[in-house]
């Protein structure tokens, strides 16, 4: 691979999306193409201060855009679309976290009405300094403030869901959307199983960084340049997002109530671990219980998410996932980084 495989795209603020399926692609990407691609943060960059409350710069369904589609030639249905994570970075130095009414983990919601006031409106300023590799927090009240370690992420990516529908960039399911995971960052492959011709690839809603939970209902929302690589699968399906890093393989569900979206991913890892290591399904399930984690991506999206995940370490025997296919991406990653040095 070479610098002239790199496709660059920049969206106008017309051309952002706020959908999955229902849009016009805005590029072709191949097998093995590397892509740079500008995201918004999830309030479209309206939100800068506290002067800016999200309830008054902002309105639904305009919220959570997302780049793209990317049509991704010859990705059918029934196959995988692996995406590679090269990196991730900040496009401005400062990110916004907020609390809203009737929105986070620790409020009163349309899901959960209950009769006290809701929670006050507030927005955190968040300063990037990527060269100390840190994120300030600053209390709103007081003087408090701490440097946290800089960890990017994309919070939604997906592909386009099946049966002709349109799904809302704010929610995550079947097709990726909304996952929220902290684990979507530089260095992940990311499998989403293909619904239409072309895939129909998104993505946005970076992170400076963000908590398992994301209790509050935002991270340290950013503007982002992604750079990624894609890849298909041919002729292997994926039902739910799949996440592989050079040490962990990763399920993730996404459903109401928070314990369906447990048994999803758990339901899922149990079966990709049966199939990789040749063990019988109860002895998969009786290992993923002893040596898996489930970090939860969010509780506060229309869908929660929760991921399984098992240490590549701790598996016998594994075959390589999608028969290598993270190692290969990372490879070629590599190589590009190097020969654009």
């Amino acid at each position: 691979m070479t610098a002239m495989d790199k496709i660059v795209y920049r969206p106008a603020r017309n051309e952002l999306a706020y959908t999955f399926g229902g849009r016009m692609p805005v590029a072709h990407l191949r097998s093995g193409d590397m892509l740079q691609v500008f995201t918004e943060d999830c309030f479209g960059g309206l939100v800068r201060g506290p002067a800016d409350p999200p309830s008054q710069r902002c309105r639904m369904p305009y919220l959570n855009p997302v780049s793209g589609p990317f049509f991704v030639e010859d990705a059918e249905p029934g196959d995988t679309l692996a995406v590679h994570i090269c990196a991730i970075v900040p496009a401005r130095d400062w990110g916004v976290s907020t609390t809203f009414p009737h929105f986070g983990a620790l409020t009163s919601t349309t899901h959960t009405a209950t009769l006290q006031p809701p929670l006050e409106e507030r927005v955190w300023v968040y300063r990037i300094d990527q060269r100390a590799g840190t994120v300030q927090f600053a209390a709103t009240d007081s003087d408090h403030s701490i440097d946290l370690p800089l960890d990017p992420m994309i919070g939604t990516i997906g592909v386009a869901p099946g049966g002709f529908e349109a799904r809302t960039s704010i929610v995550g399911d079947t097709h990726g959307g909304n996952l929220d995971t902290p684990q979507v960052r530089a260095g992940t492959t990311v499998y989403l199983g293909v619904n239409v011709h072309g895939a129909m690839l998104a993505l946005g809603d970076a992170h400076a960084r963000q908590g398992e939970g994301e209790a509050c209902g935002t991270g340290v929302e950013i503007a982002a340049t992604t750079t990624l690589i894609v890849d298909v699968i041919k002729g292997e399906p994926t039902s739910w997002p799949r996440l592989e890093t050079d040490t962990s393989i990763m399920s993730v569900g996404c459903a109401r109530p928070l314990e369906d979206a447990y048994r999803i991913a758990h339901h899922d890892l149990v079966g990709w671990t049966s199939r990789l290591t040749g063990l019988h399904v109860l002895d998969a399930y009786q290992l993923v219980s002893q040596i898996g984690r489930a970090p939860i991506g969010n509780v506060c999206d229309p869908n929660y998410t929760v991921l399984a995940t098992a240490d590549k370490a701790l598996l016998p025997a594994a075959a390589a996932p999608y028969n290598g296919t993270h190692d290969r991406l990372r490879q070629l990653t590599a190589a590009q980084q190097e020969g654009s040095r």
